[in-house]
């Protein structure tokens, strides 16, 4: 188990090399025809591996990846050792983000400062996203432990938070996740204002696809359908 220590660290002291990241991507899938998510490829790239090139770049260097169902099939992509980011497997992921967040907090190591929790299908989440969010966690209000973005009034992701609260949900019952913890401790939390709705944007289903498709003109496609076709000469 992580050796979360207790104190919570002053925002002066959380750089991004004592920052740890989890990348949630144990999901089945299954309102997009059971297939992996975080595969689907913008501009050629899948959005795991958006994900993690937008951490890196940001300078988080210790990076877990939460895998569940396809995890065979998602631990075969490059990205994962292009970005020396690490792989956990979920022996539960039926159980939902609870039980991965709780597994990526068990996997990451000891001396950290804070956490980001990203998922793996947010398409739109870049470097400057993660920058930013950490720029407003470091100048958060005195007394909160947690920074989730606020679009127009509405949660959106990455959360970040201290090394105290990963303790604190680890030394919780099975169901103490992110969402859990600032129902318990709603004062501990920025609700940080912000209108960048990459924050809130996210891929469930082929309409999310869709959506984002026709809302932002980008491309979202399954990896065999962004390959270029076979010529028969």
């Amino acid at each position: 188990m992580s050796e979360f220590d207790t104190q919570a660290p002053t925002p002066s002291r959380v750089t991004a090399n004592r920052v740890g990241g989890i990348v949630l991507a144990a999901g089945a899938g299954a309102r997009m025809g059971h297939r992996p998510k975080c595969l689907l490829q913008l501009d050629g790239m899948s959005l795991l591996a958006r994900q993690l090139q937008a951490l890196s770049n940001a300078g988080i260097a210790d990076v877990v990846v939460v895998l569940g169902h396809h995890a065979e099939r998602i631990q075969q992509e490059a990205c994962l050792a292009q970005f020396a980011a690490r792989t956990v497997i979920n022996p539960q992921p039926e159980a939902g983000h609870v039980s991965s967040l709780r597994v990526g907090l068990q996997a990451l190591p000891s001396g950290l400062d804070a956490v980001i929790v990203a998922l793996a299908d947010q398409p739109l989440i870049n470097t400057q996203d993660v920058a930013d969010l950490m720029s407003a966690f470091a100048g958060r209000p005195d007394g909160t432990q947690m920074l989730q973005p606020a679009v127009q009034g509405l949660p959106g992701n990455p959360v970040m938070f201290t090394k105290a609260v990963g303790q604190q949900i680890l030394a919780g019952d099975a169901q103490m996740g992110a969402r859990q913890w600032q129902a318990a401790q709603p004062d501990s939390v920025y609700r940080w204002p912000t209108a960048n709705t990459h924050y809130r944007t996210d891929v469930d289903s082929e309409e999310d696809r869709l959506a984002i498709e026709t809302r932002t003109g980008l491309s979202l496609r399954w990896p065999a359908e962004s390959s270029p076709p076979t010529s028969t000469l």
